[in-house]
């Protein structure tokens, strides 16, 4: 394979799915301002990110297939009121508390390009998790064990998050991981990269 393939992340989660797929490829890290722009939708704000990510890499490395994912994740009822990471263990339990018996959506964008042949494609995928009813209790151990203190929403599905649902509903389970692999690996095939 001649054409390099970038991941423009810093996440650890994504390059556990990118790893999945027993390609070579490089991380770059993409400078961007992940603040809200007045968006109204949660869809709005994760495909604009998605993109800025990898046009901001890919603007530096124009022949390579650069890859781009965002998340933002929303309370039913209120797609323009975004959950964002919580960054401490009292933010944390309380966005969990805030979560108990409710219907979390989380919208998931990908965007790849490559600059040189002008190739862009972006998109956006869903997945919602029905929490069950949660003691505070039951809370603060989850907490205290997974320290979901970078992840919107403030659980980890891949691990002990699983504990707090009642449902998980989707096409694709890496959706609400942080990138949607299906999807990626379809675009990935149009570009001629053997998956698997």
């Amino acid at each position: 394979m001649n054409t390099q393939i970038i991941l423009a992340s810093s996440s650890q989660t994504r390059k556990d799915l990118m790893d999945r797929l027993k390609i070579q490829y490089d991380c770059v890290v993409p400078d961007i301002d992940e603040s809200p722009r007045g968006e109204l939708h949660a869809d709005d704000l994760a495909r604009r990110l998605a993109f800025e990510k990898a046009n901001a890499v890919a603007q530096k490395h124009p022949d390579s297939i650069v890859i781009g994912s965002d998340q933002v994740a929303w309370r039913e009822g209120a797609p323009d009121i975004f959950i964002g990471k919580p960054l401490s263990a009292d933010k944390a339990i309380r966005q969990l508390q805030a979560n108990s018996d409710k219907i979390v959506y989380f919208s998931t964008a990908l965007s790849v390009q490559q600059h040189s042949t002008g190739f862009e494609q972006t998109l956006v995928e869903h997945y919602k998790v029905k929490f069950r009813k949660l003691s505070l209790a039951e809370i603060e151990r989850y907490v205290a064990i997974e320290q979901p203190l970078h992840c919107a929403g403030s659980f980890k599905c891949e691990s002990l998050g699983i504990s707090l649902f009642e449902q998980m509903i989707g096409h694709d389970q890496t959706t609400l991981m942080g990138m949607p692999m299906i999807q990626l690996c379809q675009i990935l095939r149009q570009l001629n990269i053997l998956v698997p």
